[in-house]
């Protein structure tokens, strides 16, 4: 049986040999391009257009026809190619039309080594766009699939190439459709008849938007299967679970951590994907149901009477098909995510790893700064039991700030007492302190704490009494020389780095990594500190110093909109779940989760007394 396809869907591949097969009602120009383990095409040779059709591996036609049929050797494809990308263009054709929207949606048909198609995907929904990912094949887990992209772009095959990292993509682009122009400077290929080309774009359907930074998008989605399957029929055929046996690191990288790092990410970008295409298919029966009610209640003769009945009876019966079909596919991927995440989970190291993995009983001062850090998980609501790591690079690109007021999202904690969410908050920032003095070499990292009201006394009691810190928390007197002092190393370290002499320093100045601990906000800051605050977010991270601040955010109103651009600079944390973050890919809100220690555990105190063991042998 065939997989119909929505847009993010994917599908596992079975054999070497493939073939993809496209359909459209005008002549196109079919591009395919090879991109590494980041997806990137690093350079033309990697690009199989018109003018240079075959690659190893590949093959694809040599001029625009309404019908393609492109040849795929995965076994013969070059050991650091992990994506193939398919994509089509309308070729440069005076009469012709100048945007997908002009003509019937395209359709691309994945065969197998035996030529039976295993999936297909209607690319529903594009406009004004002349170029488009249709479906890519990528290997996961040392196994492929394909999945349905539709990624249109207004700007053309420039745009696209440009996109996926092509140094020379105008240059590429210009070259594969002048190739496919033919020596006159005319489309090649037959005639289509049909529509004239300034017919109206086929009906998509959906809603949601499937956001990518650099990308034009499209503005309508996926829409699945033409017609819908009955009742009884069964799911697409699929490697179940028990055929999944996933693999730590396994993902490219020169490091495990590497690959764990880009394993995680893999994780994080699949669930995205896979959960996005269901949320487009449940809109997409919902709205085919509409359609089917609407027709029925439009006719008179066909508006009530055992007719009416019979054809709303189906109506629903087929988006119930579509729905059981989508979850289908969904519970597919989540089982196998599930899987892999299991197996990731127990080969994480300490920075990656949750405070409750037993790789915290074992934990020894590193010797080096790892690549990431654990901030806390990530899940959706149609994924409740699976969480995925949120890994931050090191170092720090920005600061921190937990958040100390109501959750701004749809979950709901079951906080109200302003004073427990206080306690919470700073509990996680004290945790999130912690782990970064885990996880880096002793003496190449410091923490600062300003505490005006000294009301963190009992939450950062593990970073005083284990020597974790390198001096007292600053009360009210001491929120001045602490931020003097940080200012002052700022200054310091951007006009070496600006005058071309970073090794130009005082003696007194301390290389190390700095992190200041900002709690109760604004409570004891005035006018000058808020502006140094606002100076070291904004300054700070490029020379190694990172504000964690613990505040309500309505609590400084008083400032005005000044204080706005300190909260955007910092990456906001919430001591509680909360859907305020959102993805790269699809944009959906994800729900965070703190990373908190265990109730009753100990992991945090044995942690930070090794650092500060470490810190006293060394006299840091």
């Amino acid at each position: 049986m065939t997989a119909e396809l929505v847009r993010g869907q994917n599908h596992p591949l079975t054999g070497d040999r493939l073939e993809v097969r496209v359909a459209a009602e005008r002549p196109v120009v079919a591009v395919a391009t090879l991109g590494d383990a980041d997806g990137a095409v690093r350079s033309r040779d990697r690009v199989a257009h018109p003018g240079s059709p075959v690659l190893p591996g590949l093959d694809v036609p040599r001029q625009p026809a309404a019908e393609h049929r492109l040849a795929v050797g995965l076994a013969a494809l070059a050991e650091d190619v992990h994506r193939v990308y398919v994509a089509l263009a309308l070729p440069p054709a005076p009469a012709g039309p100048d945007r997908f929207g002009a003509f019937a949606a395209p359709v691309v048909e994945v065969a197998g080594p035996g030529g039976t198609p295993v999936v297909r995907y209607v690319l529903e929904g594009l406009d004004r766009e002349s170029a488009v990912v249709a479906v890519e094949l990528y290997r996961r887990q040392g196994a492929w699939k394909v999945r349905a992209v539709g990624q249109g772009y207004a700007e053309g095959l420039t745009a696209l190439l440009h996109d996926q990292g092509l140094p020379e993509a105008a240059e590429c682009a210009a070259e594969a459709l002048r190739a496919a122009a033919g020596p006159d400077g005319a489309a090649a290929g037959p005639p289509v008849p049909g529509e004239p080309a300034g017919s109206p774009a086929g009906a998509g359907s959906g809603g949601i938007s499937y956001r990518h930074p650099g990308r034009q998008s499209t503005a309508a989605v996926a829409t699945p299967p033409a017609e819908a399957a009955p009742a009884d029929a069964p799911a697409p055929a699929s490697a179940g679970p028990e055929a999944y046996r996933p693999v730590a690191g396994d993902a490219t990288g020169w490091s495990m951590d590497e690959r764990l790092y880009n394993q995680v990410w893999g994780m994080f970008e699949d669930l995205a994907r896979s959960v996005a295409a269901y949320r487009s298919a449940v809109d997409f029966a919902e709205a085919r149901l509409d359609q089917r009610l609407d027709e029925v209640l439009s006719d008179p003769r066909t508006r009530v009477g055992p007719a009416a009945d019979a054809a709303r009876e189906e109506a629903r019966a087929q988006q119930a098909a579509l729905l059981d079909q989508a979850r289908s596919v969904l519970d597919r991927d989540l089982a196998q995510l599930a899987a892999e995440a299991e197996v990731v989970e127990h080969a994480l190291p300490p920075a990656y790893a949750r405070w409750d993995n037993p790789v915290w009983h074992a934990y020894q001062v590193p010797l080096e700064r790892p690549l990431a850090v654990r901030l806390g998980d990530l899940r959706l609501p149609e994924s409740d039991g699976l969480r995925i790591p949120m890994l931050v690079r090191l170092p720090l690109e920005r600061g921190l700030w937990v958040d100390s007021g109501r959750p701004s999202g749809g979950v709901d904690p079951g906080l109200t007492d302003a004073g427990q969410r206080r306690r919470l908050a700073v509990e996680c920032a004290v945790a999130v302190a912690a782990r970064l003095l885990a996880v880096h070499p002793v003496g190449t990292y410091t923490v600062h704490v300003v505490d005006p009201a000294g009301a963190a006394g009992t939450a950062l009691a593990p970073l005083r009494e284990h020597g974790a810190l390198k001096e007292a928390p600053a009360g009210a007197r001491g929120v001045t020389e602490t931020l003097e002092r940080l200012t002052r190393r700022v200054d310091l370290a951007q006009m070496a780095v600006r005058s071309g002499v970073p090794d130009a320093l005082p003696e007194d100045f301390d290389p190390a990594g700095q992190l200041l601990i900002v709690h109760d906000f604004p409570h004891g800051f005035d006018d000058r500190a808020v502006t140094q605050l606002r100076y070291l977010a904004d300054e700070g991270p490029a020379v190694g110093v990172h504000l964690l601040m613990v505040a309500d955010r309505a609590e400084a109103r008083g400032y005005g909109p000044v204080l706005d651009p300190l909260w955007k600079s910092l990456l906001r944390i919430t001591p509680v779940p909360d859907d305020h973050l959102a993805d790269p890919w699809v944009g959906h809100a994800w729900t965070y989760e703190p990373p908190l220690v265990p109730a009753g555990s100990g992991v945090l105190d044995r942690v930070l007394w090794q650092v500060g063991q470490a810190r006293r042998a060394c006299g840091a």
